[in-house]
């Protein structure tokens, strides 16, 4: 009977372990963060300052001794500083669990073309990576399809929600195209292989169905007569900027040829996603407009003769030859390492990067990339009120400690199950 019972209880005490957050309500009460050092996300810094808001959105944002009017809650923050949620872009969290079983694997989909795929219908809101994530002050998402030539439409979500339906910011934010490689390598990430040029045929033939597929789409976009084809139906919201066409490409040719690509089909948002040799095609992605979502800063340089800082650089390169971009966490365990998104950006700032131009990065450029900038990405009045409080620098892993998170003025639960059973063995 007592073993009975011991197993019931370890039964109760692992399900409240496995357990995520439930998401706050709305806002109900008005609330002032006041005393704080404030970066507003676009450049500036407000020492002492405060930022007051309700109905999740933010009405005051300025010198703490301006504050005007009550408010029902006031965070004295003294010595902490507030900052814009962080955003991540070009990520798998809540397509994919656990990488070693197949079944929670919603991230890719068989074939080579499939615009018809959209990353919110598979995206899990209760993945339990979420909480982790947005415990580091990333806040809100774009959750991106791999695989194929065509992976499909992506989402930019917040990261408290009840399921995909209370999730989306903008449902259906842009087209994800992997553009043919020029060169294949070989190796992993601690033994690089040789890099080869890619077998130019084969590459060939990939380009001329993608353009294909899009002189399709264009002609089915001006077809009044037209009878419902959900791939064209897919790719014809790029065409009169509804979405962002997306071309993740690397090296300088490719990035090239996807420019050239977007300027072939008048597509009025094109953005490199990876973009590793961007700062060598600056000109021409200045001279375009066209952005960039750089893949991950720590990493190893893409090729053997490159200097091993490259990758730290890359940011500060693009920043001096004009070119907007934010930085992602694309890559090898991309979904558990995204918690660390603030810390890229706190690398980009150690080689180079105005601190505060790093911070813009994951937050008002990412947004802007993303097309939610008049909502999010910045501390300014009429905004979201989607912030956090940190008690340090939050780009430093030394100094980042949350305290408080706010997603459209809901405070959000910033417990997850690596600090339940953190607590649950340090009182062993």
């Amino acid at each position: 009977m007592r073993t009975a019972l011991l197993q019931i209880l370890l039964l109760l005490a692992a399900s409240a372990v496995a357990q995520r957050p439930a998401p706050a309500p709305p806002q109900q009460r008005s609330v002032l963060i006041t005393n704080a050092t404030v970066h507003v996300g676009d450049g500036r810094v407000i020492e002492e300052g405060a930022v007051g808001f309700r109905n999740g959105n933010i009405d005051y944002v300025g010198y703490a001794y301006g504050v005007r009017g009550t408010y029902d809650t006031t965070v004295q923050a003294a010595g902490g500083h507030l900052y814009p949620g962080l955003i991540l872009a070009d990520n798998t969290l809540g397509l994919h669990e656990i990488d070693l079983v197949r079944a929670t694997n919603d991230e890719a989909e068989h074939g080579e073309m499939t615009p018809e795929v959209h990353a919110l219908t598979a995206y899990a809101a209760d993945s339990r990576t979420t909480p982790t994530v947005r415990a580091n002050g990333v806040l809100l998402a774009q959750i991106t399809p791999r695989s194929g030539l065509v992976s499909g439409v992506s989402a930019v979500v917040q990261l408290d929600a009840w399921d995909n339906e209370d999730a989306p910011v903008r449902a259906r934010d842009g087209l994800h195209v992997n553009w043919p490689s020029a060169y294949s390598r070989s190796g992993w990430w601690a033994e690089p292989g040789s890099t080869n040029r890619a077998k130019d045929e084969e590459r060939q033939r990939r380009i001329r169905e993608l353009r294909l597929l899009f002189q399709r789409a264009r002609a089915y976009g001006h077809d009044s007569t037209r009878v419902k084809d959900v791939q064209l139906d897919a790719v014809a919201g790029v065409f009169d900027g509804r979405m962002a066409l997306y071309l993740h490409a690397q090296a300088a040719r490719e990035i090239q040829e996807a420019v050239l690509f977007a300027k072939e089909f008048n597509i009025p948002r094109p953005v490199i996603v990876g973009g590793y040799d961007a700062w060598r095609v600056a000109d021409l992605l200045a001279d375009r407009k066209v952005p960039v979502i750089l893949a991950r800063t720590h990493s190893l340089p893409l090729r053997d003769d490159d200097p091993v800082d490259l990758p730290y650089r890359i940011p500060y390169l693009l920043s001096e030859r004009g070119v907007r971009f934010c930085l992602s966490y694309t890559g090898e365990h991309e979904r558990m390492g995204a918690r660390n998104l603030p810390f890229t950006a706190g690398t980009a700032s150690a080689h180079g990067l105005d601190r505060e131009w790093a911070l813009r990065a994951i937050t008002l450029d990412a947004a802007f990339i993303l097309g939610i900038d008049k909502r999010y990405g910045s501390l300014e009045t009429g905004k979201s009120a989607t912030l956090f409080l940190s008690t340090g620098d939050a780009l430093d892993m030394r100094g980042n400690n949350v305290t408080l998170a706010f997603i459209d003025g809901r405070m959000i639960v910033l417990d997850d199950h690596q600090k339940v059973l953190y607590r649950q063995y340090l009182a062993r």
